[in-house]
């Protein structure tokens, strides 16, 4: 008899720490005060590095920021508005890319392929950009769309208020 209380109060101490356990257990901050009374989230993000590392981190980052704020209930507008060394990136030939950049430019590509069947997305390269490099505007990849001069585009979105985020 000793021995079955011995049993149930283990069993019971077991129960209860496990339980215990798994509401200690931490879930991952959240953006409360920031999101509240937002319902859109608008952003345009300032896209200018030709470092293809970053720009693919970078690219990772702005999926995971979008991931998050469709999470805690928000609903993201985000325009990447691609210029500067970053249009090299995101064109067809990559006859002027570095070698040792290759790879991660077309995993740049991929990434952008991806965004682009996202609603939330809006991906724009400059003309002007495009101009200044010596690329034909039917050079940029299908998925990211020319636009005229970005920097009308930046600020038009920003006096229609999103906020802005540079990339460099």
């Amino acid at each position: 008899m000793k021995a079955n209380a011995i049993f149930r109060f283990a069993s019971v101490f077991l129960l209860l720490s496990g339980a215990s356990w798994c509401v200690s257990a931490e879930s991952p901050p959240a953006d409360g005060a920031a999101l509240k009374g937002l319902a859109d989230v608008k952003v345009i993000y300032d896209v200018t590095t030709g470092d293809a590392k970053k720009l693919l981190s970078r690219l990772g980052l702005v999926e995971e920021t979008r991931e998050s704020i469709i999470k805690q209930g928000g609903k993201p507008h985000f325009i990447l508005s691609i210029r500067g060394p970053a249009s090299l990136l995101v064109q067809k030939d990559e006859s002027r890319i570095k070698l040792e950049d290759l790879e991660v430019a077309a995993k740049i590509k991929e990434k952008i392929k991806a965004m682009s069947k996202e609603p939330e997305y809006q991906l724009n390269q400059c003309a002007v950009a495009n101009r200044y490099l010596k690329i034909k505007n039917e050079d940029t990849i299908p998925e990211v769309k020319v636009i005229g001069n970005s920097w009308i585009s930046l600020a038009a979105y920003q006096n229609k208020g999103y906020a802005y985020i540079p990339i460099d």
